[in-house]
């Protein structure tokens, strides 16, 4: 680990667990994956490489994009059929838990949110702040150096948008 992400772990460890635990009570029920190994997950992929990061803002802004890869990754991975995505699980207390569901959303999210970032790619950011980290309105307005009144422009336009994407590809 270079320097430069040494000095950032501290700064922004514990906020990210918080962010994590805010994003996995949103996932499947059944949900494995805890808060803890989601954010180690997203620290290993984030410091490949050696990046060199221009500070906090920088750094939760790949580890937004890097969190929303392993839960889109896993989503796809619990949904091939070798993997038995095609079953509906059981909770042990014998109420079936839908996981398929939820995958699907969050897919047809990524994709969907992918074509938003070609089009807008600050928008899209103020996304991946909200829904992938966890962040409030001030503090993806700070994360991001922008006014509290453009960020909730952007995520009332943004949702609007993803919205309408997503029923135009259900209907398809």
């Amino acid at each position: 680990m270079d320097r430069s992400t040494e000095d950032l772990v501290p700064l922004v460890y514990a906020q990210l667990r918080r962010y994590a635990r805010q994003v996995l009570r949103r996932e499947a029920p059944g949900q494995t994956l805890q808060p803890t190994a989601l954010v180690h997950e997203a620290f290993l992929r984030l410091v490949q490489g050696e990046p060199e990061w221009q500070g906090p803002a920088h750094f939760l802004h790949a580890a937004a994009r890097t969190m929303r890869r392993i839960l889109v990754d896993r989503a796809r991975r619990r949904g091939r059929e070798r993997h038995g995505g095609d079953r509906e699980r059981r909770d042990l207390s014998t109420e079936l838990a839908q996981t398929l569901a939820p995958d699907a959303e969050l897919l047809a999210l990524d994709e969907a949110l992918e074509r938003f970032e070609r089009l807008d790619p600050r928008r899209s950011e103020v996304v991946h702040l909200r829904h992938f980290v966890g962040l409030s309105l001030e503090e993806t307005a700070q994360v991001l150096g922008v006014s509290l009144s453009t960020v909730k422009a952007d995520w009332v336009f943004a949702r609007a948008w993803l919205k309408r994407a997503l029923e135009r590809d259900a209907e398809e």
